[in-house]
């Protein structure tokens, strides 16, 4: 198995490797090597996962997130972000959630989704707004593990959705927002699971209309 992986792993190195050559942004540049950390491989994250995780897991609505489940398991077990779960499942992102990763999420609570504009929420799981949601959803979603102490004042993430996310840290509270409107307080941070690592968060941060 592992001369199997070992070319491709060897080969997607070398290409992130020329991608980053080739980049003419030296900005951009610190922003995408800002979202990965150098311990996630294909072969570590299963591993790494379980030795970065409390024992016992991270309580979250009483019921302890492991990091033997994947993330999409761990949010289905918190009742306070079942709002979330459902978005995901409408969104059609949960088989992507389940995938390998590593992810970073920012999920927002339940509180979070009742914070929105009266009928947006209802609009956004609108089947024919399938693909406004998955904008949405993805905007909290970081390519990469990142635990708490990886999230830096003034850091930009680029999220799945191609956006930047804004990191800002204030009397040791970790904020992150779309860089305009009011920032989304992480509540509960590093819930470590096996694909990836979530930051319940306490709004919806919304991407900047193009």
């Amino acid at each position: 198995m592992k001369r199997h992986f070992a070319p491709l792993l060897a080969a997607l190195a070398t290409s992130l490797l020329m991608a980053s050559c080739g980049n003419d942004k030296p900005a951009t540049t610190e922003t995408a090597a800002s979202n990965v950390n150098p311990a996630d491989s294909l072969a570590a994250v299963a591993g790494d996962s379980a030795r970065m995780a409390k024992p016992g897991g991270v309580m979250v609505d009483g019921v302890a997130m492991t990091a033997d489940k994947d993330i999409v398991d761990n949010a289905m077990g918190a009742k306070s972000v079942s709002t979330l779960v459902s978005a995901v499942k409408q969104a059609g992102l949960v088989e992507t959630l389940k995938g390998a990763g590593p992810f970073t999420v920012f999920a927002p609570t339940n509180a979070a989704f009742d914070k929105l504009p009266k009928g947006a929420l209802a609009g956004l799981m609108d089947p024919a707004s399938k693909e406004n949601l998955k904008g949405v959803l993805t905007y909290h979603v970081i390519p990469g593990r990142l635990v708490a102490a990886d999230l830096k004042d003034g850091q930009e993430l680029t999220t799945v959705n191609g956006e930047k996310l804004h990191i800002s840290v204030k009397d040791g509270k970790v904020m992150v927002s779309n860089g305009k409107d009011a920032p989304a307080t992480v509540q509960i941070a590093d819930v470590i699971s096996s694909n990836g690592v979530t930051h319940v968060i306490d709004g919806v941060v919304l991407p900047l209309a193009k």
